[in-house]
């Protein structure tokens, strides 16, 4: 009996069996595919029509891009060769990338300069864009405008020597105005400067100095995608702290202050870019002391640095007041001053909610620097509208030029709009 009750007794297992995996339809692309693509009906009829058109545009357009020609001479060899075939007359750009780049005037023997201050850009903004890098990477960032100007204009280093000194001199001035208030600080350490440049450049101008490491290179001379990143970090970079300024000065109790802001920000904002441009090519001149250089690069920086940081303002002032009341609050119970609790409480918060504001404004700004082939600068729209389409060898190619156009500002404003959402990310601690 015993051996029989052994027998007929139940097995218990010691372990667990393995998890399965579950079905092909609920693991990997299937499934992503089936909630995504194909969830309802109506999903399945769109993505079906989507891919179709996809299929047409791929398949009119892949054949001409990789039967394009890269080795031809002009445009009428390019045809010559492909007989009615549908290829790219991909020549004109390994023809003239050099003018596409850099423009046709700037010295052939130059061009490191510029790819070397584009170089040292990137390690410039390292530190300011990744706040985990050592903080002594600033000094870079300091420095850096003052030896690309160098580099990229060339001549004496006496002028942007003294574009150093003026700065010093303004950020002096601007620590010990801002106790007061933060944009009378500003806008008195940038008189400052301002006043200390004229005084260097009069001074340089006494001087004449002639013996220089590198070759002086006119403004008329920029051109090409060369011209339009110049004028998208300076503008960039001004209009940013020129925009916290105006917000914070729109928000001051200084009536003076204040309707000088709104003023600004009001007028500017009424105004289209292009009428600014037109001003800064044909009337700024006028405004400055005759004989004192100011050449079109610098007034059309001037211009667009007023366009951007007006709206950028009003996008931080966005920003300032969905700040609770309760935050100035707590600045004021901690016993902080106005400039700390600018700096320490309300700016930072202010600022992470303006970051989608402010990068949509920047990418903005960016492709609209290709207004300025309109006032006779060459950048690369200019180059492509003008001396490129102008020769006989390449008159009548468009969809390779504008395509390659499209194609580097794609790749900067990508790369800014991943880095907001990146920072925005890194930057929501309000969700941890």
């Amino acid at each position: 009996m015993s051996d029989t009750h052994s027998h007929s007794a139940s097995f218990v297992r010691e372990t667990s069996l393995p998890p399965m995996a579950p079905p092909a339809t609920e693991r990997g692309i299937i499934k992503w595919g089936r909630e995504n693509l194909f969830a309802t009906p109506a999903n399945a009829v769109l993505t079906v029509a989507a891919l179709y058109v996809i299929y047409l545009v791929l398949s009119g357009t892949l054949p001409w891009i990789f039967g394009g020609l890269w080795t031809t001479a002009s445009l009428a060899e390019c045809r010559e060769i492909l007989d009615g075939r549908s290829g790219a007359c991909f020549s004109v750009l390994t023809d003239r990338w050099q003018q596409l780049i850099f423009g046709f005037q700037y010295p052939d023997d130059g061009y490191w300069r510029p790819t070397l201050a584009f170089l040292i850009m990137l390690v410039a903004i390292a530190p300011v864009l990744f706040f985990d890098l050592p903080r002594k990477m600033l000094i870079i960032t300091a420095l850096f405008p003052f030896a690309a100007y160098w580099l990229i204009w060339g001549g004496t280093i006496m002028t942007p020597l003294f574009a150093l000194i003026g700065c010093v001199v303004g950020y002096v001035v601007y620590s010990k105005l801002v106790a007061r208030n933060f944009a009378l600080g500003f806008f008195g350490g940038v008189a400052a400067a301002i006043v200390t440049w004229t005084i260097g450049g009069a001074i340089v101008g006494a001087i004449n100095p002639t013996n220089t490491l590198l070759e002086a290179v006119p403004s008329r001379y920029m051109g090409g995608f060369m011209l339009n990143l110049m004028l998208g970090v300076t503008c960039v970079s001004l209009s940013v702290p020129i925009g916290i300024a105006l917000a914070l000065g729109r928000q001051s109790s200084m009536p003076l202050i204040k309707w000088m802001s709104v003023i600004f920000i009001e007028f500017i904002r009424g105004v289209p870019l292009i009428t600014l441009l037109f001003v800064a090519n044909v009337m700024l001149a006028y405004f400055f002391p005759p004989g004192s250089g100011v050449d079109l690069f610098l007034r059309v920086v001037i211009m667009i640095t007023m366009f951007s940081s007006a709206y950028i303002a009003e996008v931080i002032r966005g920003g300032l007041a969905a700040l609770p009341k309760g935050q100035y609050e707590a600045a004021d119970s901690l016993g902080l001053d106005y400039p700390q609790a600018m700096r320490l409480i309300i700016l930072p918060q202010a600022l992470k909610i303006s970051i989608p504001g402010i990068v949509n404004i920047a990418v903005g700004l960016f492709k609209d620097t290709t207004l300025v082939s309109v006032i006779s600068m060459f950048d690369l729209v200019g180059m492509i509208r003008g001396p490129i389409l102008a020769s006989t060898d390449w008159n009548g190619v468009y969809w390779e030029l504008f395509g390659f156009a499209a194609l580097l500002f794609f790749v900067v404003c990508y790369g800014i709009s991943q880095y907001s959402q990146w920072l925005e990310r890194r930057l929501a601690t309000d969700h941890r």
